[in-house]
């Protein structure tokens, strides 16, 4: 099942997506829900955020090969985490699929795409196990983690680098029946592949990650956790766009722009 969040006549629902309609329901799919006999093909309606999170997780460096470049040009040596670790981002960077990421007028040429897959947590979850960790798990979406690198690199914190508006692309939809077990996951900017990866070859997966997690806080039904990306990206500028395909899940599509100086 694939449930898509949406906005048609100025009304804001969660429907579910059969083939090129929608579904509406009354309700959601973490709270419960009713079909209605309401349907809007897909070209018709606005496509929103497929959640919005009570707490946006992110883990960092999980994949061997993105930790290894970041290593690189710091010019460390390389150190993968013995352990799988969590951070956050903020909701006010969360765009849909198809809107606009604005690059800030002051920011620098190091504007970065992260593709990642992201776990949407559909039940409350403490102590998981790795055996019991997926029976919380609603389903999953796709993220960009999009970056400026020379901020991440001067600030304390990533609170700009990481957390500027529309810094954060989400969807297009939640897929319950997604398996990502052979998945592969490729970014393209401007039609022209750039990325390409594994998507479960993860250092610490799913599972290992909700394990860690809820041994010490609660998750909450809308919860996300993005798991993280691969490989690296070119430097972006303003008219490109970035598509990014997880087979099996489908394709998240944002264009860049960047603000013009005053």
């Amino acid at each position: 099942m694939r449930w898509i969040r949406f906005t048609i006549n100025q009304q804001t629902s969660y429907g579910i997506l059969q083939d090129e309609h929608i579904q509406r329901v009354k309700g959601s799919p973490f709270e419960g829900y009713e079909k209605e006999e309401v349907y809007y093909p897909l070209k018709s309606v606005q496509l929103e955020v497929p959640v919005i999170p009570r707490t946006f997780y992110c883990a960092g460096l999980n994949y061997a090969e993105h930790a290894l470049e970041v290593a690189r040009k710091a010019g460390k040596e390389p150190n993968l985490p013995p352990r799988a670790e969590i951070g956050y981002r903020a909701n006010n960077a969360l765009i849909a699929d198809g809107q606009t990421v604005v690059i800030p007028r002051d920011a620098t040429e190091k504007i970065h795409y992260e593709g990642e897959l992201v776990v949407v947590i559909g039940k409350k979850a403490k102590n998981m196990t790795k055996e019991n960790a997926l029976s919380c798990v609603l389903g999953y979406t796709i993220g960009n983690d999009v970056s400026e690198r020379t901020w991440q690199k001067m600030d304390r914190t990533l609170w700009r680098a990481k957390n500027s508006d529309t810094f954060k692309p989400m969807g297009p939809w939640i897929d319950t029946e997604f398996d990502p077990t052979h998945s592969i996951t490729t970014v393209k900017v401007n039609g022209i592949e750039k990325t390409i990866y594994k998507t479960n070859d993860m250092i610490f997966d799913v599972p290992t990650f909700i394990e860690a997690m809820t041994s010490y806080m609660t998750l909450w039904p809308g919860d996300v956790i993005w798991m993280g990306t691969d490989g690296h990206s070119p430097d972006l500028v303003s008219g490109d766009v970035v598509e990014i395909h997880i087979s099996g899940l489908g394709t998240l599509t944002n264009p860049f722009f960047k603000e013009p100086l005053v």
